[in-house]
């Protein structure tokens, strides 16, 4: 009888010993790591906030069931392919990029980590997409089809300046999507009876002189083209624009917040909330090349009507129904 209870003893005591290694292999489960290139500057971001945002709906906590690393550039675009390269060597399971300047950074960096990228103005054209419907690659995500509306921009200026013959193109050469936006309006300008002054700057030394140049030329309006340099510096450039008393229509809201004219374009920061949605598809396994790119269905009209008056421009009620948000 003693026999037979040893035997059993021995049996127990073999499987608990079995399934203890098991136990104690037994790992946490794996909190999936985002990595998150920055154009701008630590600190308080509507961009980085709308992202966040776009997680939390979607469940998911930063620090509990999700870790985001931020490399931020600090407005110097010479630094993106840099951060890009450190991101890459944490190996996030995402690389979440902003902006057509971090999106090629990032894609130069990585042809294998998953890219979601936001606010690009022309996915395609920039090179970061084989097509919309089908990305291919590692990259996906949303684009603002930025450079297809210079038409519309153009006639919001002739709206406001019905005379206006010259308009002035403040761009960054070095910046892509600046690049692809002049060549919409290029493209759109003769159609409209409309002259273009393309103006370089690279840095905040030439915004000054950008707009002395306009001003001898006789500019009679400024389109400012969004990208990492003007949006460092929105506050100087918008305070040239009012100094020169020149309307401008800006490629981005933040500069009509700061006391800019009018802006006329997608909401870029709705785009960084969407963003969260194709990184929630990716880790569930998601492959990005097969992932459309979203193109904006909605732009949005700001008008400041305090600046138009500043500038003594009378708004015309067409152009005032038309607004979808109007600053007074």
């Amino acid at each position: 009888m003693f026999g037979i209870r040893r035997r059993e003893f021995i049996t127990l005591l073999g499987g608990a010993a079995t399934a203890w290694p098991l136990a104690a292999r037994a790992q946490p489960a794996k909190v999936p790591r985002i990595g998150f290139l920055h154009y701008g500057s630590p600190g308080p971001s509507p961009e980085v906030d709308a992202f966040r945002q776009g997680l939390r709906d979607l469940g998911y906590i930063e620090g509990k069931n999700i870790n985001i690393e931020y490399r931020f550039a600090s407005g110097r675009v010479e630094r993106l392919p840099e951060l890009a390269a450190e991101l890459v060597h944490l190996k996030p399971d995402v690389i979440v990029s902003p902006t057509t300047a971090a999106s090629l950074a990032a894609k130069q960096a990585t042809g294998t980590i998953p890219i979601v990228i936001a606010g690009v103005a022309d996915a395609v054209g920039a090179g970061l997409v084989a097509s919309i419907a089908r990305p291919g690659g590692n990259v996906t995500g949303l684009t603002s089809i930025s450079a297809e509306l210079g038409g519309k921009r153009l006639e919001l200026v002739k709206g406001i300046v019905p005379t206006a013959s010259r308009v002035a193109v403040l761009h960054d050469p070095a910046d892509r999507s600046n690049v692809l936006l002049l060549k919409g309006l290029q493209e759109a300008a003769p159609a409209l009876g409309l002259t273009l002054q393309p103006l370089e700057v690279r840095e905040l030394g030439e915004f000054e002189g950008a707009f002395i140049a306009m001003s001898r030329e006789r500019a009679d309006a400024l389109f400012g083209a969004p990208g990492v340099l003007t949006f460092k510096h929105q506050k100087t450039v918008v305070g040239l624009a009012a100094k020169s008393r020149i309307p401008t229509l800006w490629g981005h809201r933040q500069f009509v917040d700061v006391g800019g004219l009018m802006s006329y374009a997608v909401n870029f920061y709705d785009q960084c909330r969407r963003a969260a949605t194709y990184v929630d598809q990716i880790l569930k396994g998601a492959k990005p090349g097969d992932l459309p790119v979203q193109q904006p269905t909605k732009f949005e009209f700001i008008l400041n009507l305090k600046t138009a008056k500043a500038l003594g421009l009378t708004v015309p009620p067409t152009l005032l129904a038309r607004a979808d948000e109007v600053i007074e």
